[in-house]
């Protein structure tokens, strides 16, 4: 499994992901052209950190005018990449990231994140650091993405609303909704930027408290701006992960809420409304509430991403007033497929889901319970027969 590990000992920011990502091996014409839509341009050069050669990024406009102005608003910058003409993929994760640092800010400062104004974020660098940065991870082609504890700094820092400390109210936002961990120090600074936390919220899948068990291939270094006593710099590694389990990992929420007056063809209503609006799973489970009324818990497994929208169709489609949001690390998965096989002696047709590890290897054949049922009606046979029948032909055939 190609493996892409950070290790953010002296914190992150926008620049200094990038700048990692390009020493690592991204096309750093990829995302020159991609900028250029914004009438801005890349400049890379190779600069020393207390003796550790790493790529620095700026972002720079071709416009006087563009240069001077530091202050945007939500609005305007979430329309600019959407009107940009990039691919739709650039275009979703650049505003994924934009989204958790909007809704970070408008939390921190009791506002609609709609009437922001981001007074510490540069139209510019904001921009470049948001395409830039998901243009070269996508370039990198990691099959997961781990970081080391991110180290946020100590001390305040000077904002236009005074001295906040470190790590910023809205990094502490961003953090806290995810499984990332961190720590405080080894600067009196602020090393990690709300910027820095956002990219890592969305693309890292995984925190862990050491390097993981792998063979290093390429390694890159990300400059920051400051000069501190330890190298201010972003060390990001690719490398083959060596895993006891050879197993996926997914990065999910579980959403849950307890319901007493909700009918049982409701909740059954709502596992196929759920399911169809891309939650990755649905369990309802028999309890008794207060007062001893008979009620139900409802469990959804779904990804971070699409937390608030699921959340919002359970709310209207049971009535519940309040749903948990229960962050959990991660789960193990298998690689999944589908495919249809022809059953041996009957000639029909049934789809049968293959679950296998990262290697490979076949874990598990599944037959589709539909397609099954559908086969069993028509030969008049048991159904388990069917079922059985469909997943003998399916493994002789793998």
């Amino acid at each position: 499994m190609k493996a892409l590990v950070f290790e953010p000992f002296s914190g992150a920011s926008g620049d200094m992901v990038i700048g990692s990502l390009l020493d690592l091996g991204a096309d750093e014409l990829k995302i020159r052209d991609a900028i250029s839509a914004f009438d801005i341009e890349l400049e890379v050069k190779e600069v020393v950190k207390r003796g550790i050669v790493a790529k620095k990024v700026e972002f720079v406009s071709k416009s006087k005018a563009e240069r001077k102005r530091s202050v945007n608003s939500y609005k305007n910058i979430v329309r600019t990449i959407e009107d940009s003409g990039l691919s739709k993929e650039i275009i979703q994760n650049a505003l994924s990231i934009f989204e958790k640092i909007a809704n970070a800010e408008a939390k921190v400062h009791g506002e609609p994140k709609e009437s922001l104004t981001f007074h510490e974020l540069g139209a510019l660098d904001t921009i470049g650091d948001l395409v830039g940065s998901s243009i070269a991870f996508l370039d990198i082609h990691a099959d997961t993405i781990i970081s080391t504890p991110i180290s946020v700094g100590s001390g305040f820092v000077d904002t236009e609303h005074g001295l906040l400390p470190v790590p910023a109210p809205a990094t502490v936002e961003i953090l806290k909704n995810t499984s990332l961990l961190y720590q405080g120090g080894p600067s009196a600074s602020e090393l990690l930027t709300p910027t820095g936390a956002a990219i890592f919220a969305h693309f890292v899948q995984r925190s862990e408290p050491f390097l993981p068990q792998m063979r290093i291939e390429e390694t890159g270094y990300g400059a920051g701006s400051k000069d501190l006593p330890m190298p201010n710099v972003l060390r990001a590694s690719v490398g083959e992960l060596e895993e006891s389990v050879s197993l996926l990992r997914d990065e999910v929420e579980v959403l849950e809420t307890n319901v007493d007056n909700v009918t049982g063809e409701v909740l059954g209503n709502l596992i196929e409304v759920l399911m169809a609006d891309g939650a990755k799973d649905v369990a309802i489970i028999p309890a008794q509430m207060k007062k001893g009324r008979s009620g139900h818990i409802i469990k959804v497994i779904v990804a971070p991403q699409d937390a608030p929208r699921i959340t919002y169709r359970i709310m209207e489609e049971t009535g519940s007033l309040g749903v948990r949001v229960m962050q959990v690390k991660h789960r193990f998965i298998a690689n999944r497929e589908q495919k249809k096989v022809k059953i041996e002696g009957v000639e029909k047709e049934a789809g049968v889901k293959i679950g296998r590890d990262a290697k490979g290897n076949l874990l598990n054949v599944a037959a589709e319970f539909e397609d099954a049922k559908r086969i069993a009606k028509e030969l008049k046979m048991p159904l388990k027969e069917v079922i059985k029948l469909v997943e003998e032909t399916a493994r002789k055939k793998l």
